[in-house]
């Protein structure tokens, strides 16, 4: 997968927004100013493509377990977080896309009743 492809999924998830809230080289998702993903571009360009996304914590556990190429996410809660290296190639794009969505919904997930069924 390349940024392109992970730019437009994150961007197809309802009310997602990107911007560089910390500096330029990194383009972070949010969904109502929470953010569900992040994607360091100074390191898909030098080819070292990853994306960090939040996620459940037994998952995290899990992921990190079973795949070389998950690990705790530099600069966030290391319970919440997992960055992934797309670019060892150890996943397919549609697991990719699979824990974009989970990130999505972890967020989504956190919200108030009443904002979260603006999501739903």
């Amino acid at each position: 997968m390349n940024i392109e492809q992970i730019r437009a999924y994150c961007l197809s998830k309802k009310a997602a927004t990107e911007g560089f809230p910390f500096n330029g080289d990194t383009l972070v998702f949010k969904v109502a100013g929470k953010m569900f993903a992040l994607a360091p571009l100074d390191k898909w360009e030098k080819g070292e493509a990853s994306i960090t996304l939040k996620c459940d914590p037994e998952y995290t556990l899990e992921l990190r377990e079973q795949y070389h190429s998950v690990y705790p996410g530099p600069y966030v809660s290391n319970k919440h977080w997992n960055t992934i290296d797309i670019y060892k190639g150890e996943f397919q794009p549609e697991f990719i896309l699979e824990l974009i969505d989970h990130s999505y919904e972890m967020v989504i997930k956190a919200m108030s009743k009443k904002l979260k069924d603006t999501f739903l």
